[in-house]
C-alpha cells in the first residue's frame, strides 16, 4: 500500500464510530485514505485486520508518520490524535481539570450514547424479530441520554472548557443516526421541541465545513455503496 498520505483508516460506512476519525482529521487538516471493509462478508473479522485489532472492529487508525502506530476504539483515536497533533488545543483543552471533564463525557459517550443508542438501531432496524419492549426500552434509554446531554447544555454552549472539543464531536454521528431513524419511523417526530439545546449543539456541529464535508463523503459513499478495498481519499 502507498502511503502518499499520513493515516490509513479502517472503516465500515454505515456505521457511524470511524466517521468520528474522519471529521477530527479533517478539523485537524491531516490527510488520510480510508479503506472501507464490508461487515456483512466478515471483513472486519479476518486475519489482515486483526493484526491492528484483535477485537475485530471498526474503526482502525494507522499512523504512517509514526512508526506505522496502530489504535483502535474510536474515542481513543480522539484523544490520540489531540494528544499529538493538536498542540494549539484547538480541539481539546489545556487546563487539568477540564481534562479530565472532557475524558469523562468521552467515558459517558463510548458507555451509555453509543450502547444504547446501538441497540436502539440493533433492534429498531436489524433484529429478524419484532420485539416491542426492547424497542420501548431502548427508546427510552437514547431519551435519557439526551435528557442528560440537555439538562448540562441548557446552561452551556458546550460540554466542556467553552469551546467545541472532541468531547462534543464524539457525539455527532450517533445523534445524526438515530433522529434520523425516530424521523422516518414517525414524520411528526420534533426533536428540536423536546431537546433544543442538544438540537442546537447539534446543529452548530453539523454546521462546521469539516463535519459538514465528512458527512458529505459518508452519504455518497452509503448511496453508491461500498464494496471491499474500496479507498475514498478525503
Amino acid at each position: 500500500m502507498s502511503h502518499g498520505r499520513q493515516f490509513t483508516l479502517y472503516s465500515h460506512a454505515g456505521g457511524p464510530n470511524a466517521w468520528k476519525p474522519a471529521m477530527l482529521l479533517s478539523e485537524l487538516g491531516l490527510t488520510y485514505e480510508t479503506i472501507y471493509l464490508d461487515i456483512k462478508k466478515g471483513e472486519h473479522k479476518t486475519p489482515g485486520l486483526a493484526k491492528y485489532n484483535p477485537n475485530g472492529r471498526l474503526p482502525v487508525l494507522i499512523d504512517h508518520a509514526n512508526n506505522g502506530f496502530t489504535i483502535w476504539e474510536s474515542n481513543a483515536i480522539l484523544l490520540y490524535l489531540v494528544g499529538k497533533y493538536d498542540k494549539q488545543n484547538k480541539f481539546s483543552v489545556a487546563e487539568e481539570n477540564d481534562k479530565y471533564s472532557m475524558i469523562q463525557w468521552l467515558f459517558f459517550q463510548a458507555s451509555g450514547q453509543g450502547p444504547y443508542f446501538g441497540q436502539f438501531s440493533w433492534f429498531t432496524n436489524h433484529h429478524e424479530e419484532n420485539i416491542p419492549s426492547a424497542i420501548e426500552r431502548y427508546t427510552k434509554e437514547v431519551n435519557r441520554i439526551w435528557a442528560v446531554l440537555e439538562s448540562v447544555l441548557s446552561k452551556q454552549e458546550w460540554l466542556v472548557g467553552n469551546k467545541y472539543t472532541i468531547a462534543d464531536l464524539s457525539f455527532i454521528t450517533w445523534n445524526n443516526g438515530v433522529i434520523a431513524m425516530l424521523r422516518t419511523a414517525d414524520p411528526s417526530y420534533d426533536f428540536g421541541k423536546q431537546f433544543p439545546a442538544v438540537a442546537a449543539w447539534r446543529e452548530r456541529m453539523n454546521l462546521r465545513p469539516a463535519v459538514s464535508k465528512v458527512r458529505a463523503i459518508r452519504d455518497a459513499v452509503v448511496s453508491a455503496g461500498s464494496t471491499p478495498g474500496v479507498r475514498t481519499l478525503d
